[in-house]
């Protein structure tokens, strides 16, 4: 409700400013807002202005509901790594935030594992990832309103090694030879199609030879990179 006097008689006008919405605002002195929602939290401004004066009120709305928590984003680390799950919540009043693996509850400082919060945010971190430490937890938002929960899994994430980078490239040497060794045979198969070419007495099919030295190639290269 405004009240204003004046003489002449002032004209009243209310709006929302903050966040702006022109869709909502009234001529008279009592603002009604018929369906209440977080939307319309904020702050409103009341103007009475004649012919001689202009004066404002602003009044700040505050619209209470529990908490809405987004979804959780599972996250993959490296053994012996720090890893940090992260649970977010809209809520009014601020939302109290819980930790849970497996049904057990989760304390700052247990296991080494430290719990910070920091307004709709808050923040579970391992300084040391351990295979123990891989799983799924929850992270619950609760007002006096109400609670909301969302699940995080922590997985493991194995970094290549030697042996695998080795495999991998001789794998990829092998798959170059063979396709190598089969452009040679080709090419091969058109020299002994030539006037030298030796040939079945029978079939009349000319024989290849494959040289196997390619390969040996191959393995002395792998030997003397690592």
């Amino acid at each position: 409700m405004c009240l204003a006097n004046g003489k002449p008689e002032p004209a009243i006008v209310w709006r929302m400013i903050s966040p702006p919405d022109d869709s909502l605002g009234s001529d008279n002195e009592v603002l009604e807002i018929p369906f209440i929602s977080r939307n319309r939290a904020g702050v409103y401004e009341c103007t009475a202005a004649n012919d001689i004066a202009v004066d404002t009120q602003t009044v700040e709305l505050t619209v209470n509901f529990p908490p809405s928590i987004s979804d959780g984003r599972d996250v993959g680390v490296t053994l012996g790594q720090r890893g940090v799950l992260l649970c977010e919540a809209d809520a009014v009043p601020e939302a109290d935030f819980e930790w849970y693996r497996d049904d057990r509850r989760i304390f700052n400082g247990f296991d080494g594992i430290e719990i910070e919060d920091d307004g709709a945010l808050s923040k579970l971190t391992f300084f040391n990832v351990s295979e123990a430490d891989y799983g799924n937890y929850s992270c619950v938002a609760v007002n006096k309103l109400g609670s909301a929960n969302t699940s995080i899994v922590l997985y493991e994430i194995i970094e290549p090694t030697s042996s695998t980078l080795l495999q991998v490239e001789t794998a990829s040497v092998l798959e170059l030879t063979s396709s190598d060794l089969g452009h040679t045979a080709f090419e091969n198969n058109d020299l002994l199609e030539g006037p030298g070419a030796v040939q079945d007495g029978n079939s009349g099919t000319s024989t290849v030879f494959t040289p196997t030295c390619l390969l040996l190639i191959v393995f002395l290269h792998l030997l003397l990179k690592f």
